[in-house]
């Protein structure tokens, strides 16, 4: 078991890389970070689909938040004036508009600051894939 959180997000994008290391210097979360490319995803408990689709906060127990929500822990995480914010993240309805502001963010993220078209996200499938 793992004793503290894992912030997984996407190595291959440029604008994730970026956001990570400014997370990592600025707000300094209590936790580790990691390129989904590079993690043992079996071992957190989350596939590579949804690795590659949005950024996740893996607790020490294995519970998966994804997206604006894993924004919101690492916030939480961070302490200080960032834990407010984080809070505000997980509560209706902050938690809706924050839902909608993260996908299109991550539909977009690589006409972003720091983006390329290695960043943008992997196109559906017919079947849904």
């Amino acid at each position: 078991m793992r004793n503290q959180p894992v912030l997984v997000f996407d190595g291959d994008c440029g604008f994730c890389s970026t956001s990570v290391r400014f997370i990592e210097r600025h707000l300094r979360p209590r936790c580790e970070t990691v390129p989904w490319q590079l993690a043992d995803l079996e071992a957190l408990g989350v596939s590579s689909t949804r690795a590659e689709r949005e950024v996740l906060w893996v607790t020490p127990s294995g519970v998966v938040y994804g997206g604006a929500q894993a924004v919101a822990k690492a916030l939480l995480s961070a302490g200080g004036g960032w834990a407010p914010a984080g809070g505000l993240l997980m509560l209706p309805p902050v938690r809706w508009a924050a839902h909608g502001v993260y996908r299109l963010v991550a539909k977009n993220r690589h006409r972003m600051p720091g983006g390329t078209a290695a960043c943008a996200l992997p196109r559906r499938r017919a079947d849904g894939l």
